[in-house]
């Protein structure tokens, strides 16, 4: 998955959209130290992907959701997304599967905590990496870790950050960005938006669901979880 032409078996076939000619129910593209293209794509298996080192951004739909170490991510077919990361090493694990349960979980994004259990279960499934030949136990296991997917993800507490829409409320957002640290000052905000305080929250909301101070409040826990990650990397 490492050029613009083919990420975890797949085939670019037009322009940011992938085909797959892999005959395989489901299969797992394991990849040390990652590379990230920054390139939005789409393709029609579902797919589950288990941080095991680093941490990565996905953006999907208007949101981004931060996936930190010993999380998964479930993306359901068809939905385009990104991929970004600031972290020194990123180890990922790729399942991507034909078909799914018909239950409500798998129709969207879900972001959740590796319990021990399930941890165990996927690095088992790495002894496959990349293997497209097919093996009965392989089914059987992987059909077991989609099944169970839903009962690991009942304390979801996922980590989302709204994208507005609305061109004034970039500037703000950036700003948000780059002086996280700082007391959020709604006046200063204002003005880069060149809109007056009343209008700017009302748009910011309308257009996130959240106010400023939340989003303040999401980004400052993003952006500690970056740090934990890098001390972590230097204490090491």
């Amino acid at each position: 998955m490492q050029n613009d032409k083919k990420k975890c078996g797949l085939i670019e076939q037009t322009n940011n959209q992938f085909i797959d000619t892999i005959k395989k129910e489901a299969y797992v593209w394991c990849e040390k130290n990652w590379k990230h293209d920054d390139h939005e794509h789409m393709h029609n298996r579902s797919q589950l992907t288990f941080v095991e080192e680093g941490y990565q951004y996905f953006y999907i739909e208007q949101k981004i959701y931060l996936v930190p170490q010993n999380h998964v991510i479930w993306i359901p077919s068809g939905k385009s997304h990104r991929v970004t990361s600031e972290s020194k090493a990123v180890n990922l694990m790729v399942f991507l599967f034909n078909s799914v349960f018909k239950e409500n979980f798998y129709q969207n994004v879900q972001v959740f905590a590796v319990p021990s259990v399930l941890r165990e279960m996927l690095l088992y499934a790495s002894k496959w990496n990349k293997s497209i030949i097919k093996d009965e136990e392989q089914d059987i296991f992987f059909k077991a870790i989609l099944k169970s997917l839903p009962n690991f993800c009942k304390e979801n507490n996922t980590l989302e950050v709204p994208i507005p829409l609305d061109t004034r409320l970039i500037p703000v957002c950036n700003y948000i960005n780059d002086n996280f640290k700082y007391h959020l000052d709604i006046d200063s905000l204002a003005e880069k938006s060149q809109m007056s305080v009343r209008n700017l929250q009302r748009v910011f909301r309308k257009e996130t669901g959240i106010t400023l101070q939340k989003y303040h409040q999401l980004i400052r826990i993003l952006k500690s979880i970056e740090l934990i990650e890098v001390r972590q990397r230097f204490l090491r």
